[in-house]
């Protein structure tokens, strides 16, 4: 039985805010993947467009989350359905960090409005 202690979870931080993976295929997952996401108070994520659905749950705090340009403020138990295909921006405009859990499929790209593409090591 895989188990993932909290000790053993990878952080990686890119864009102001940090990714601590718990379930992708380097810890024993073959089709799903799971982190939590740390947004810190002010920051503003790039928008990016995402290949496969992600499902984005909020632990603590609020958020405004816009999906295709549609703008959202979620607080903490709401969670947004990301559909493969749509552009996803997160900000933080509160005072205190924000905690959130999300799941994906593996093998999650992400595409930056300059075209750069990330495949972030926490969804691979």
């Amino acid at each position: 039985m895989p188990v993932v202690r909290s000790s053993e979870a990878v952080t990686h931080e890119i864009h102001g805010a940090r990714f601590v993976s718990y379930a992708s295929p380097g810890t024993g997952s073959k089709e799903l993947c799971a982190w939590r996401g740390e947004i810190p108070a002010g920051t503003r994520a790039p928008a990016h467009t995402v290949s496969r659905e992600e499902i984005f749950h909020l632990l603590v705090g609020e958020l405004l989350v816009t999906l295709d340009g549609h703008a959202e403020r979620i607080s903490a138990g709401d969670t947004v359905i990301i559909n493969p295909g749509t552009t996803l921006a997160v900000e933080n405009p509160t005072d205190h960090t924000a905690l959130s859990w999300v799941t994906t499929s593996v093998g999650l790209t992400a595409e930056l409005a300059d075209g750069t593409r990330l495949t972030p090591p926490w969804a691979n």
